[in-house]
């Protein structure tokens, strides 16, 4: 089991099979890791027994950049879980990555979720949650839990081109 304070609650992984152990041993690392399809050698997430491309269940952990454009995203302003309550409004992306898009369709791509963090993965503040939406550029950054447990999340790019104006839904 792996576990560890998240923000001061107890967060638990319980199912650690195969491809959980796989992926956070990679994280946990701060390396980001995909499983790669050893028949049709598309990568994809989230971790799983079988290939969701083809159904082949032979796969290898591949390094992959943690870049990408936000696909969509939400805006959280009534935290429910405790440890959220004092970081709101905060910002849950989905973020296609740059890897493998448009693969195996032009409507396909890898998009992983996460939250928006300054650079050193602390929540985003409100000022920096209102500069972002969708077309943002990300880069991915990993939060320590607990020895061998860290969760990827995601920052600004600051080294990559911004839109002059990202998409966001209508504010306040």
């Amino acid at each position: 089991m792996l576990q560890g304070d998240h923000m001061g609650m107890t967060l638990t992984v319980l199912d650690l099979d195969t491809e959980n152990l796989g992926y956070f041993g990679h994280c946990a690392k701060h390396a980001f890791h995909l499983q790669q399809c050893a028949k049709c050698d598309l990568l994809h997430y989230p971790p799983t027994t079988t290939c969701p491309f083809c159904g082949n269940p032979e796969q290898t952990w591949t390094p992959v950049e943690g870049r990408g454009t936000v696909y969509s995203y939400a805006e959280v302003h009534h935290a429910i879980q405790p440890g959220f309550k004092g970081h709101t409004p905060y910002m849950v992306l989905l973020v296609e990555l740059d890897t493998q898009k448009g693969k195996p369709t032009e409507h396909d791509a890898l998009r992983v979720v996460g939250n928006f963090v300054t650079p050193d993965g602390e929540m985003a503040p409100p000022e920096m949650v209102k500069t972002i939406g969708i077309g943002s550029r990300m880069r991915m950054v990993f939060r320590d839990v607990s020895e061998g447990l860290s969760l990827p999340m995601w920052t600004l790019d600051e080294a990559a081109d911004q839109p002059a104006t990202p998409w966001r839904y209508a504010q306040e």
